[in-house]
């Protein structure tokens, strides 16, 4: 049974939607299973043994283009005995419909009838979180979900985490903090920068080095985090946003003794390494798409006016992050202290 995945567009929802191939493999253990994504989420699908193949999709986030879709089914046409969209736009139905898979299963959205034969309609009481409604569509409509829930796992390549901490000069003679200091959804996301340099400086001065991770976007942050801390300690910290491939990202993250992150992708894939992370929450709440790990602290002030799930903040104070103190991390952290993961 080969079975075609038309995955999401951002990082955390890519990783989460593991917890579906899992599912697809307990249920079908010969199966094949190949996803049909954007080139950047590559390096996250060849870390899921579940995927046999990743698909490069060329098109952008919203765009049509009819004719380039129509030309990915074409070819894809005659493969594939059932396809599974996980998002639920009418865009992302179009490849599977003109690839004629026989059976196209995905929750209904979008005046889909026609391209889906196989839709569902979603009871959000029922499967509240993001990766019960990814799982559900592994089994027959309204289907109890065996628990527990698969988490997610990438796994990790030595020889690759050897070559991106020999590139980028870094060593494991002392413990590793990583902060993922950015979000792409917006400033209501992100802890401050003094915070994050407080949590730093704690952890520099019991002899840890910091690592900070992020996009091209974050760099500035980075800096800004960095320049913050005094010379001697901000020495023992590098700021790698904007400087390493994704790929490279997963593989040096799979090195950290803990991880300090705001509610971002690069969460769900600390969280997917299983490595000791305390997740900062603002504007948006851990009730849709918590980190997926054992070892998690979750820490957030609860605000009555949030969560809001706003990307700026309306009232212009952002005090659900600004009034949250680094203390509150920190304690977290030593929480974590006990929770010693191996790197696998």
């Amino acid at each position: 049974m080969n079975i075609l995945i038309v995955g999401p567009s951002w990082v955390g929802d890519m990783v989460m939607a593991q917890t579906l191939f899992q599912c697809l493999k307990q249920r079908h253990p010969q199966c094949e299973i190949d996803v049909l994504a954007p080139e950047w989420s590559r390096p996250i699908l060849e870390r899921m043994p579940e995927v046999r193949k990743a698909l490069s999709f060329p098109l952008g986030h919203g765009a049509l283009e009819l004719a380039t879709r129509r030309r990915i089914g074409k070819s894809l046409a005659g493969q594939y005995d059932q396809a599974i969209l996980l998002p639920n736009s009418l865009k992302s139905a179009l490849v599977p419909f003109f690839a004629g898979i026989p059976k196209r299963t995905g929750w209904r959205g979008e005046f889909r009838y026609g391209l889906l034969n196989d839709v569902r309609t979603l009871d959000k009481e029922r499967y509240p979180l993001m990766i019960e409604r990814f799982m559900a569509l592994a089994y027959e409509p309204n289907a109890d979900l065996p628990k527990p829930y698969p988490r997610p796992s990438l796994q990790i390549d030595p020889v690759t985490r050897e070559a991106a901490l020999a590139k980028f000069g870094l060593t494991l003679d002392r413990p590793v903090l990583v902060l993922c200091p950015g979000a792409e959804f917006g400033e209501a996301k992100r802890w401050p920068s003094e915070h994050y340099a407080k949590v730093a400086e704690a952890r520099i001065r019991e002899g840890w080095q910091v690592w900070l991770f992020g996009s091209k976007n974050d760099h500035a942050v980075g800096e800004d985090i960095r320049a913050r801390l005094i010379p001697g300690l901000r020495e023992e910290s590098v700021n790698l946003s904007g400087g390493t491939s994704l790929a490279e990202a997963i593989d040096l993250m799979s090195c950290a003794d803990s991880v300090v992150s705001n509610d971002s992708g690069l969460m769900h894939v600390a969280a997917a390494l299983n490595r000791p992370l305390v997740a900062v929450y603002g504007s948006t709440s851990p009730g849709f798409t918590p980190p997926l790990a054992e070892h998690v602290e979750i820490v957030r002030l609860g605000l009555d006016c949030s969560p809001c799930f706003d990307r700026t903040c309306r009232f212009g104070h952002y005090n659900c992050l600004r009034q949250l103190m680094p203390d509150a991390v920190n304690d977290a952290l030593q929480r974590l202290q006990g929770s010693v993961v191996e790197v696998h």
